[in-house]
């Protein structure tokens, strides 16, 4: 399986969300899922805002090897499972792709929260991200338990 996780800029909330998800599959030893990021508006080979790298670290996660990729129907047609963290993003890639309608969700959707978008932090305190970051985790915490059944 190939999730992908999409957001503005490949900066803060999609980076975070991917390296959040590496780190639970491998504390539970699960295997054969592969994940990626990308944004809409992102800039090819930036790096994760200093806030993310910092909130990551702290968790014992490294942002340090991230870079930027912009969103392309390539990334979209290789994942199995695209994760977005807004409605707005994923209401922006149906309209240009509609051939991903059956396989895109906002990450609190498919996790089946009641919010539907992740808050973005960029801009923001450190405390803004650690916030996000508690979001992302408390969505693909749910996210597995669905998977694994």
């Amino acid at each position: 399986m190939n999730v992908l996780f999409v957001c503005t800029g490949n900066t803060c909330r999609s980076p975070m969300a991917e390296a959040l998800f590496k780190d639970l599959l491998k504390k539970k030893g699960i295997e054969g899922i592969q994940t990626g990021s990308a944004g809409l508006a992102a800039l090819p080979g930036g790096k994760a805002t200093q806030q993310a790298g910092r909130v990551m670290e702290e968790l014992g996660i490294s942002l340090t090897n991230h870079q930027t990729r912009q969103v392309d129907d390539e990334l979209l047609k290789q994942a199995d499972l695209i994760l977005t963290m807004t409605e707005q993003h994923k209401s922006t890639i149906q309209v240009s792709v509609p051939s991903v309608w059956d396989k895109i969700h906002t990450l609190k959707e498919y996790a089946g929260m009641e919010d539907k978008n992740i808050s973005d932090p960029f801009g923001r305190s450190d405390e803004a991200y650690r916030r996000t970051a508690g979001e992302i985790r408390l969505a693909l915490e749910k996210i597995l338990d669905k998977l694994q059944k």
